[in-house]
C-alpha cells in the first residue's frame, strides 16, 4: 500500500483509509460486530492504515468498534476520530446540535480515548463548525490536547476558508475532511487551493458519491427508511436517473483500462494531489479489495483530462443534504 502526508503535519497515512461509519450508523441496520472487527482487522492485512470514525457514529458504537478492532495493532495504525455534538443522555442519535465549547471537548475527549482504547487520539477533528464558539478558541482547547499528550493532531470537518485559515493560525490545522468526488467538487474552488497555500491535506469522504459512484444501484434500488440516503435529495429516483449519467462516464473509462467505476472514481481522487487521502466505506471484503486496487490504477493525463472535461458537462442534479444538514457546513 503506497503511503501519504497529509500536508505539512508529518502524519502519513496509507493512500487509501477506511471509512467507518457505515459499519454503526447511517446505512440501515448496523451490521455485525464480529464480522466488522474481521473486516477492520483483513484492512490492516492489505495495508490500511487509516481509520475513521466519530463519537456520534452509533452514537459511541463505532468507536467502541474501532476500538477492540486495533487494539491489537494500534502501533500499526492511524486513528481520526470527531467531536463537536452534543449527544443526549441516553445516547440516542439524532439531530443533537453542535457543541464545540472548550470544556465541552475536553469532557468529551476522555470518552473517545477510552472506547478507543488508545492513550492518544491520531488526529483530531471538529466535525463541525459551531456558530457559538470562536474557531480559535476551539483550536486553543485541541492545542491543550496535543500539549496534554492526548491528541496528536487537530482536523476539522467542512468547514470553510476563512475558518481554516483563523483556526490554522492557532494551531496547526493537518487536514480538512470534506465530501469531495466526482459529483461534488465543490472544494475545487476554494478549498482545494487554500490548503495547498497553508499546507493542509485532505481527506475527502464519501469519495463514491455513498455508494452511487460504484455503479451499484440506479434509479429503481430502493432505500430503506433506516437508510439516510432516502433523505437526500441527490438519491431521489429521479435525481439518481440525471446523474446515471456519472457513472457511465467512469465505468466507459473503466472499460478501456480494466477496472471498476469505482476504481477509476478513485484513482481520479488520488490523481488530484498528493496530499489526499480518501476514506471510501465498505462493510464487505470484496468491495475492500476492490477499492484497494484503485491505488494501482494508473489514470495518464489523457484519461484524467477526459474524465475532468466529461465531468463538467454533466450537471449535478438534486442537493447532496437537506437544507437544515447543508447550514451547518462552511462550503
Amino acid at each position: 500500500m503506497q503511503k501519504r502526508t497529509l500536508g505539512n503535519s508529518g502524519l502519513q497515512v496509507s493512500a487509501l483509509g477506511l471509512g467507518c461509519m457505515g459499519m454503526s450508523f447511517s446505512y440501515g441496520v448496523p451490521k455485525d460486530r464480529g464480522e466488522m472487527i474481521a473486516l477492520l482487522r483483513a484492512a490492516v492485512e492489505r495495508g490500511v492504515t487509516f481509520f475513521d470514525t466519530a463519537e456520534v457514529y452509533g452514537p459511541y458504537t463505532n468507536e467502541d468498534l474501532l476500538g477492540e478492532a486495533l487494539e491489537p495493532v494500534r502501533d500499526q495504525v492511524v486513528i481520526a476520530t470527531k467531536f463537536g455534538f452534543n449527544i443526549t443522555p441516553d445516547g440516542k442519535p439524532g439531530s443533537h446540535g453542535v457543541n464545540s465549547h472548550p470544556e465541552h471537548i475536553q469532557t468529551v475527549v476522555e470518552g473517545s480515548l477510552r472506547r478507543l482504547r488508545t492513550d492518544v487520539i491520531d488526529l483530531y477533528y471538529q466535525h463541525r463548525v459551531d456558530p457559538a464558539v470562536p474557531i480559535e478558541e476551539v483550536a486553543g482547547a485541541v492545542r491543550d490536547l496535543i500539549v496534554a499528550g492526548k491528541v496528536r493532531h487537530f482536523g476539522l470537518s467542512e468547514a470553510g476558508a476563512a475558518t481554516i485559515r483563523r483556526a490554522h493560525a492557532v494551531q496547526p490545522v493537518a487536514a480538512l475532511q470534506n465530501e469531495y468526488s466526482l459529483w461534488w467538487r465543490k472544494p475545487e474552488r476554494e478549498i482545494v487551493p487554500l490548503l495547498e497555500e497553508l499546507g493542509i491535506g485532505l481527506v475527502p469522504y464519501s469519495p463514491l458519491g455513498k455508494g452511487f459512484l460504484t455503479g451499484a444501484m440506479d434509479d429503481k434500488t430502493p432505500l430503506a427508511a433506516n437508510d439516510f440516503r432516502s433523505t437526500l435529495p441527490r438519491f431521489t429516483a429521479e435525481a439518481r436517473k440525471a446523474n446515471q449519467a456519472v457513472v457511465d462516464l467512469l465505468a466507459s473509462i473503466g472499460t478501456k483500462l480494466g477496472a471498476t467505476p469505482a476504481q477509476v472514481a478513485l484513482a481520479w481522487l488520488l490523481a488530484q494531489k498528493p496530499w489526499i487521502a480518501p476514506i471510501p466505506g465498505t462493510t464487505k471484503l470484496h468491495r475492500l479489495e476492490e477499492n484497494l486496487a484503485a491505488v494501482s490504477l494508473e489514470l495518464s493525463a489523457d484519461d484524467l483530462a477526459q474524465i475532468t472535461q466529461a465531468a463538467d458537462q454533466i450537471t449535478i442534479v438534486g442537493d447532496r443534504y437537506p437544507e437544515h444538514i447543508e447550514r451547518m457546513t462552511g462550503l
